[in-house]
């Protein structure tokens, strides 16, 4: 079944996506085949859904592309996904400036092998100027670590008498985020059928909309992101409030 865009309701586009792309692995075994080759198919839909929100009209889209857990896995695979990333960078770049997307990172990019970073700063570099989409991707990202930085940082400032304690508020700490020149997450989608965040993004999904499919990620496309969207925009979103408040709002 085929979605089309018109069905959207423009005015009520979440300005925010992050996904979680969850199921290359068993969309691989699914095939017979080895896991990175799920992997390898996994970009290919990473280029649709950033070509189907460049068409949308999102602002920001947030990928949980390399977890800080993720360095856990066998070596190979690492090895084959740290490869993966460079060689998808400087292939998508061309797609990146065809659709005005403007590349960006968060985690511990230091701890990505030289080769991959090399490529990261380039292709932000070349894109830093386009006024499209903003594509966050989060590598060697964790939820907790994020916090634990922003708590060092903090405190460092406070130790330094450059800030007061009476001063901290969700301000200050939204400003030492990693994402801190992105608006919160408005819809997070997670395929495989998992049910869970993982460490992604703690702090920023603290009032986003939580989308769950049994999708394996390679199989995540065009289609299954407007059926997202569709179920976000049908969802009443109160932020703390009633309902009654939030009708005297829209009236």
């Amino acid at each position: 079944m085929t979605i089309p865009t018109d069905t959207l309701q423009k005015n009520r586009l979440p300005q925010h996506i992050a996904i979680i792309m969850d199921g290359n692995g068993r969309w691989a075994k699914s095939k017979g085949k080895p896991r990175v080759f799920g992997h390898k198919k996994g970009v290919s839909a990473v280029r649709e859904i950033v070509e189907a929100c460049s068409e949308i009209g999102i602002s920001y889209l947030t990928l949980y592309a390399f977890s800080t857990e993720n360095w856990n896995r066998p070596q190979f695979e690492v090895n084959t996904l740290m490869t993966l990333l460079s060689t998808s960078l400087r292939k998508e770049l061309k797609t990146f400036q065809e659709n005005h997307v403007r590349l960006n990172t968060i985690g511990r990019l230091e701890s990505l092998p030289e080769k991959a970073q090399k490529e990261l700063r380039e292709v932000t570099q070349k894109t830093k100027n386009n006024t499209g989409l903003t594509l966050t991707l989060a590598l060697s990202y964790g939820g907790r670590e994020e916090i634990v930085k922003v708590i060092q940082n903090i405190s460092e400032k406070v130790v330094n008498n450059h800030l007061r304690t009476e001063e901290i508020d969700e301000k200050i700490i939204n400003n030492h985020l990693y994402t801190f020149s992105l608006p919160d997450v408005d819809l997070m989608i997670r395929t495989s059928g998992e049910k869970r965040i993982s460490n992604f993004l703690l702090w920023q999904l603290a009032y986003a909309e939580l989308y769950f499919t049994d999708t394996l990620w390679p199989d995540f496309g065009k289609t299954d992101l407007l059926g997202a969207i569709i179920n976000y925009q049908q969802r009443e979103r109160r932020f703390g409030k009633i309902s009654e408040q939030i009708e005297e709002n829209n009236d």
